[in-house]
């Protein structure tokens, strides 16, 4: 039986007329037509208002379900064409709620909902004439829907003037969350910003605390990224990077590289999509160091779609987008339940499929967000019919509703406001702004294709839920981080250095033992004690400290807890200290005691040659208490303390994403830099003296201190070590093998300098003169005590007054002689005749060897002969004949000298 296509025109009836929908001037209406009675003046209509065509080309008389059904009028704004077409499938779709909701006995049943609906064409210029239209001309809207974002924005901040409650299926903007600007603002189709919940869940999950975003400047990504930057910061996560592009991403990609951004959310278009990652793939972003974010809504083969803004290959995309991590607003409920409308998800898709006319989805506009519309007319359905219970109770009816009521509004509002069902887009919920909360379905691009890994439903409460497959796959081991690794790695003293330099000064202290031992043992010898044994002492043993120094300065963290680390700073600062204090001090008194006797004026002189050896001491012990009070000083008002030196990171060797960051530690002070200012100017003037004293003194000879020229030698190496090393070792101080080996080995040499040029020479002298053997052997014959200097003297000016005795007796043999000579001329001159002598004076004088008178006089402190008081007569010291100086003389003369000498 075939049925017509349609239903013939239907008269009107006297004193009425008919509203014909479209205006169609044929014969036959369309199937599922709709006339409308109209009365005209104040007559009533009896019967039904409204007929629709049926299939079997007959009128609905609704005499038994409309009978009486007060109409209530949604004004509709369905974008059918334009830059998101999206009406094509949701307004079929809104309209099969529509039927279904008009059928139900339990959902409004004293009311229809009728929709009214032009095409916006996604235009906001279009969307305000079409506004304007829905609301100046009859009848009267109860509610406004429209979809777009650019439209929803433009009625929702209109509505509020007439108290409308908007309600959009398409608007994702997430400027629309905002209830001081869009008071009456709902939609089912969720806010961009529905994203980060799950972009932020991911990161609590695989433990990331630092995140980098790279966005294209459209409002729509502003938006989402600032409710991201909030939601992170809640979180305690970081946005360490945060870049923008307007049409090329290569420098902000470049800037991502450059500040070591891992966990990077992009933001942008899809085409911009494609930009960024040849971007990436030129940078080297990728691979198992990073994770990118990016947004679900592209096509699945985004990145294999040839475009000519790029100049990379289809190979080349597909490797820098492997492994990226993608999050998309769940549109189609993926359970299989039965809702408020009675039907599933794939139930919907089966029916709107068909309302289509079986044509193909992808090239219908907005067939994703068909669901959104399906489930906003029956998120509005139950939300209408909530409210007729409360309103009649306050006196009010929904067909009461104007653009001046606003108790009508507030229910309505209310009511939406607290909206909660099972729709076939998924559990049907409203926050705070009126932004739908939904699920988000969460995939990975492995292999090349988008792989589910969860979903993460938001509904549930505000941690949300998130349901995990366990699927998710990684370049490397596991999620990477979502920074490079710091690792902290403490530089010690090389243990080579340190034990060779520690048998150096394990040696050093030997021989401080070995030249110490020496000095007690022999200081009854006289040279020792000449050479004030007691400082030598001292020197010793400053030696030996500093030395043991060498130990607390190449001890660090390696060998001590850090806890005790601030007690070997505390040995180091002490033993220096102390230890040149006792050792450059006693040779600085020794030296500053013979510049001050012996370059004084000959009164003074005389007067201070008597050395009082309480003196030296006295000296050597005021230097030692200025260093301890000056180091308790410092270490009560500043004690040292441990602290931390951070170096450059460094890459280590191989392919791990971990940075080194080296740590050195350091005894310091907070005011570290001034008392070593102080110590060093104290120290460095000691040292500056010393040299000047050792120099002035340099050509002095004394037996009171017989050493102070090697101990002007000592002082000079000192000076040298000590003014090169402490600056040297302050700018080395971040160097630990070059710092400890230069003030280590400075010490050592010094200290080694110092013994063998002060001690070696006194052994030498005592072993190769066997000094200390006479005076041992002298001391036992005599009984006398090792240590009486009175005897030691004594035998001493006795063995000189031997030698000068034996001197004495050669000159009177000679003295005699000369007397005897001296006689004999006399007694042949007396006997000669007078002519011979004026003979003699006449002849000229005969040349004779000049001889040296004072050869002829006796040593000095001796009386001239008795005879010779009388002088020569001429012809007798002109005769060379009769006196030849003999070598007896000639001795004699070498006596004279060594008599003088001695005397001396």
């Amino acid at each position: 039986m075939s049925f017509p296509t349609g239903c013939a025109i239907i008269r009107p009836p006297r004193d009425g007329g008919i509203r014909y929908r479209g205006l169609t001037q044929e014969q036959v209406l369309p199937v599922d037509y709709e006339i409308e009675y109209i009365c005209r003046g104040n007559r009533v209509i009896v019967g039904p208002k409204v007929r629709k065509c049926l299939p079997n080309g007959t009128w609905t008389d609704l005499s038994q379900r409309t009978l009486g059904k007060k109409k209530l009028y949604i004004g509709a704004l369905f974008p059918m064409s334009g830059g998101w077409p999206g009406g094509q499938a949701c307004l079929p779709s809104a309209q099969m709620a529509l039927d279904l909701v008009n059928k139900r006995t339990d959902i409004l049943p004293d009311y229809e909902l009728e929709l009214i609906y032009y095409d916006s064409k996604c235009d906001p210029g279009v969307a305000t004439k079409l506004l304007y239209d829905l609301l100046y001309t009859e009848p009267i809207k109860i509610v406004l829907m429209p979809g777009c974002s650019s439209v929803s924005t433009l009625v929702a901040e209109a509505a509020r003037m007439w108290n409308l409650i908007v309600l959009s299926y398409g608007s994702s903007s997430p400027a629309l969350s905002n209830r001081q600007r869009f008071p009456t603002f709902f939609r089912t189709h969720p806010s961009a910003t529905l994203h980060n919940p799950t972009r932020v869940q991911l990161f609590l999950k695989w433990n990331w605390t630092k995140i980098a975003t790279i966005q294209q400047t459209t409002e729509v990504f502003t938006s989402t990224l600032d409710d991201l930057e909030q939601r992170v910061k809640e979180a305690g996560i970081e946005i360490s990077v945060r870049q923008s592009f307007l049409t090329d991403p290569a420098v902000a990609v470049k800037n991502l590289k450059r500040q070591d951004a891992r966990i990077i959310v992009g933001l942008f278009y899809e085409t911009e999509a494609r930009k960024v990652f040849c971007e990436v793939f030129k940078e080297k972003l990728y691979g198992k160091k990073y994770v990118w974010f990016l947004i679900g809504w592209y096509a699945d083969n985004w990145f294999k779609i040839k475009d000519p803004a790029i100049n990379c290959t289809v190979e080349q995309m597909t490797e820098a987008v492997e492994g990226h991590v993608t999050t998309e607003i769940v549109m189609l409920n993926p359970e299989i339940v039965r809702g408020a409308s009675n039907l599933t998800s794939e139930e919907f898709l089966a029916h709107l499929t068909s309302k289509l006319g079986g044509k193909n989805p992808e090239e219908i506009g907005g067939f994703q967000e068909a669901p959104l519309a399906y489930d906003a007319v029956w998120a509005l359905a139950l939300a209408l019919n909530k409210t007729v219970g409360p309103l009649r109770a306050k006196g009010h009816r929904l067909e009461d509703f104007n653009y001046n009521n606003k108790d009508i509004t507030s229910e309505i509002y209310h009511a939406l406001n607290t909206s909660s069902f099972e729709g076939v887009s998924g559990h049907v919920v409203f926050d705070a702004q009126g932004s739908r909360m939904a699920w988000t379905l969460i995939e990975q691009l492995q292999g090349g294709s988008y792989k589910k890994i969860g979903y993460y439903d938001m509904t549930k409460g505000n941690k949300g839920n998130l349901s995990w497959f366990g699927n998710d796959s990684w370049i490397g081991s596991g999620p990477p981080a979502d920074q490079t690794v710091v690792i902290e790695e403490f530089r010690f003293l090389s243990q080579k250095l340190f034990i060779s330099v520690s048998v150096f000064a394990g040696l050093g202290i030997l021989l401080g033992i070995v030249c110490l031992t020496f000095n007690i043992y022999n200081s009854n010898v006289r040279y020792i004690q000449n050479s004030q044994p007691y400082l030598n002492n001292m020197t010793a043993v400053g030696c030996m400290m500093a030395l043991a120094a060498v130990f607390p300065l190449g001890i660090d963290g390696l060998h001590v807890p850090r806890s005790r680390f601030p007690v070997v700073c505390q040995f180091r600062l002490w033993l220096l200290g102390l230890g040149f204090s006792l050792a450059y001090g006693s040779m600085f008194t020794k030296i500053w005691w013979v510049h001050t006797v012996f370059t004084k004026k000959d009164e003074k002189k005389d007067k201070r040659k008597h050395l009082d050896p309480w003196k030296l001491y006295a000296t050597v012990g005021v230097l030692l208490t200025i260093d301890i009070m000056s180091l308790m000083i410092w270490q009560i008002v500043d004690p040292l303390h441990i602290t931390v030196e951070k170096f450059t990171r460094e890459v280590p060797k191989g392919d791990l994403d971990v940075l080194i960051e080296p740590l050195l530690e350091h005894c310091s002070s907070e005011k570290m830099n001034t008392w070593l200012g102080v110590v060093y100017g104290y120290k460095g003037l000691l040292l500056l003296m010393g040299i000047f004293l050792a120099y002035e003194t340099k050509s002095v000879s004394t037996e009171k201190i017989n050493d102070h020229r090697a101990v002007g030698m000592a002082i000079y190496n000192v000076s040298v070590l000590c003014m090169i090393t402490a600056p040297v070792t302050m700018i080395l101080s971040s160097k630990q093998d070059a710092s400890f080996a230069f003030a280590s080995l400075a010490i050592v040499f010094s200290v080694y300098i110092t013994l063998v040029v002060l001690f070696v020479p006194k052994m030498r002298r005592l072993i190769t003169r066997g000094e200390w053997q006479s005076d041992q052997q002298e001391t036992m014959k005599t009984g006398s005590s090792t240590n009486n200097n009175d005897e030691e003297k004594s035998r001493q000016l006795e063995r000189e007054n031997k030698e000068l005795q034996k001197i004495i007796q050669e000159k009177e043999e000679r003295v005699s002689e000369l007397r005897s000579q001296l006689s004999e001329r006399q007694a042949l001159r007396s006997r000669r005749p007078p002519s011979s002598t004026t003979l003699n004076h006449s002849s000229p004088p005969l040349s004779t060897p000049h001889t040296d008178p004072k050869s002829l006089l006796p040593p000095p402190g001796y009386p001239l002969p008795t005879s010779d008081s009388h002088s020569l007569p001429p012809s007798f010291s002109n005769s060379s004949n009769l006196y030849q100086p003999d070598s007896k003389i000639n001795r004699s003369n070498c006596h004279t000298r060594r008599l003088q000498l001695l005397y001396k």
